[in-house]
C-alpha cells in the first residue's frame, strides 16, 4: 500500500535544490511526498504544480514555533531542508519540532561545497546547524554537492544575463579542481541518500565531475561553438584581487548590515577564494572532512560530465536562468 512508503516532507520545495529533490523523490517511487508551503504561496503556480505532481501541502512557516511545527510534521519520517541562504540559521525549532514529532531522520540545508570552519560566513551558519542537530539528538544525514554545473560555464554571447561578465573570470591560476553536480540530479541522489542505512549519522558528498576553471572555459568554448570569442573574453582576477573584493563587500555590509547585495557579494566571494584559492571544493578534501562519496554509494546511477552537461547547456534558450 502507498502510506506503507516513508513520508518525506521537503522545506523550500518551489525552490531550484527543493525542485530537485521533489522531483527525485517522487520520480523514485519510493516516497510520499509533502511541502512545507508558507500560507502567503499556497495559491501560486508553483505549489500548484507540487499538488499536480501528487506532493501533499501542508501549510506553514519555519517562524511558526515548536508546538505547531511538531504537528505539521506529524506522521513525517524524513524531514528535508532546502531553505534560502538567508534563513538557514532559523531552522532550529524545525528540527526541535521533528525531535518531538518522532522523525526518523533530518536533511539540514547544505547541498554546498565542503570546507573548513571560518572561511565562509554562510558556511559557518550550516556547521553551527549540524552542531545543533547532533547535540539534539535527532538523526541526521549532511549532503553536500559541490558547485552546479549550471553556475560552471561561460555564458554564450547571446546571452542578457547580469552574470555574463563574471562568468567570463577565472580566479588565481584557474588549475584548481573543483567537485560539480547537475542540479537537476541533486534529486537523484537524495533519494537513494535518505533511503539508505549506510548515510544514517554521517555527512555524503554528491558530485559528477571534477575540473578546473580552466578545463571548465575549454569546455564551454568548443561545445558554444564560440571558441574564439569566448575565449578573448577570459578574465584573470588575481588572488589579491579576490582578497581586495572581499574586503570591500566586508566593509560596505558592516556599514550597512540591511544591504542584501552586499550580503551577496560577501558569500559569493568567500565561495570563489574557498573553491579556486583554498582549493576546498575537492573529493580528496571532503573525504578528510569525512564525507561518504555518493559515487561509491551508488554506482549504477549514471554520471554525468561536465562536457554532456554543456552540450544542454548551450542549447538551452536562455542558459542562465539560475542565475536570475
Amino acid at each position: 500500500m502507498s502510506s506503507d512508503r516513508p513520508l518525506v516532507l521537503v522545506l523550500g520545495a518551489t525552490g531550484h535544490t527543493g525542485g530537485s529533490i521533489v522531483k527525485g523523490l517522487v520520480a523514485s517511487g519510493n516516497f510520499r511526498v509533502a511541502a512545507l508551503i508558507r500560507p502567503a504561496s499556497i495559491a501560486k503556480p508553483a505549489t500548484e504544480a507540487l499538488r499536480a505532481a501528487g506532493v501533499e501541502i501542508r501549510q506553514g512557516d519555519l517562524f511558526d514555533g515548536v508546538e505547531k511545527l511538531t504537528s505539521i510534521l506529524s506522521g513525517v519520517d524524513v524531514l528535508i531542508s532546502a531553505v534560502t541562504a538567508f534563513v538557514v540559521e532559523h531552522q532550529k525549532d524545525t528540527f526541535r519540532a521533528a525531535k518531538a514529532a518522532g522523525v526518523k531522520r533530518v536533511v539540514p540545508c547544505d547541498f554546498g561545497t565542503p570546507g573548513a570552519r571560518g572561511v565562509r560566513k554562510l558556511h559557518d551558519q550550516k556547521l553551527a546547524i549540524r552542531d545543533f542537530i547532533k547535540e539534539l539528538g535527532v538523526p541526521y544525514t549532511f549532503i553536500d554537492v559541490g558547485w552546479w554545473m549550471q553556475l560552471s560555464l561561460p555564458l554564450p554571447e547571446r546571452s542578457k544575463s547580469f552574470m555574463k561578465t563574471a562568468s567570463y573570470e577565472v580566479y588565481g591560476t584557474g588549475d584548481n579542481r573543483m567537485l560539480m553536480t547537475d542540479l537537476e540530479h541533486i534529486g537523484t541522489y537524495v533519494a537513494r541518500i535518505v533511503a539508505d542505512p549506510r548515510t544514517l549519522n554521517h555527512a555524503v558528498m554528491v558530485w559528477e565531475d571534477e575540473r578546473t576553471q580552466i578545463e571548465m572555459h575549454e569546455i564551454g568554448e568548443k561545445v558554444s561553438g564560440e571558441g574564439d570569442a569566448l575565449k578573448a573574453k577570459r578574465i584573470y582576477v588575481p588572488p589579491e584581487e579576490i582578497e581586495k573584493r572581499l574586503a570591500g563587500y566586508l566593509e560596505a555590509e558592516a556599514r550597512n548590515p540591511d544591504d542584501f547585495m552586499a550580503h551577496v557579494m560577501v558569500s559569493s566571494t568567500e565561495y570563489q577564494r574557498s573553491m579556486h584559492l583554498l582549493n576546498e571544493n575537492t573529493l580528496e578534501n571532503a573525504k578528510r572532512l569525512g564525507y561518504l562519496d555518493a559515487q561509491e554509494l551508488y554506482p549504477d546511477i549514471p554520471k554525468q560530465s561536465l562536457e554532456d552537461f554543456a552540450k544542454k547547456f548551450y542549447a538551452a534558450e536562455d542558459p542562465a536562468v539560475v542565475y536570475e
